[in-house]
């Protein structure tokens, strides 16, 4: 393939192994960059970030997160938020978690690129496991935790998944 960015899309997969070394802020701002450009409803932007490179914090979290054991590993987790100060007015406020999500695959998408691994967990709409992260993270009640993505450099080497099902594209109608 010749189109970088297809190319990373393509080369895309879920990292839950790393090596536990860090990861620099400056990829960590490079990888948060990308995932503020994503697109958003009316150009709302209504996500806030936590960056977390403490070793005991991602451990906390870590113990607290049903599918994030691998933070213990990560060299960085961040938790995306849906600020919902920023989100629309009903009945578009739920446009928040399509705007989270295009924030998440960017960032997914940008870890790939600088060769890190990373993996989405899911946090919203798993009400006990919102509630214990935002008491973990102290946030205040218009801030709600939609995921938490580990990233880090990969242990081993781990192959992207070819998902394309020609049966699943329908031209003109269905």
């Amino acid at each position: 393939m010749d189109n970088q960015v297809i190319q990373a899309i393509l080369d895309r997969k879920s990292i839950r192994s790393f090596t536990g070394a860090a990861v620099d802020r400056a990829q960590t701002e490079a990888i948060l960059r990308a995932g503020m450009a994503a697109p958003s409803a009316m150009n709302s932007q209504p996500w806030t970030f936590i960056a977390i490179d403490d070793r005991e914090r991602l451990d906390t979290l870590a113990d607290i997160l049903p599918y994030a054991k691998m933070l213990k590993t990560a060299g960085v987790g961040i938790i995306i938020c849906g600020d919902m100060s920023k989100a629309l007015p009903e009945p578009m406020t739920g446009f928040w978690i399509q705007d989270c999500a295009a924030v998440t695959e960017n960032i997914l998408l940008a870890a790939e690129a600088l060769g890190l691994g990373a993996v989405w967990t899911g946090v919203y709409p798993n009400m006990p496991v919102v509630k214990a992260v935002c008491d973990l993270m102290k946030l205040p009640e218009h801030i709600v935790p939609f995921c938490v993505i580990p990233i880090g450099h990969p242990a081993g080497k781990t192959m992207p998944k070819d998902k394309f099902d020609a049966a699943r594209i329908h031209w003109d109608e269905f």
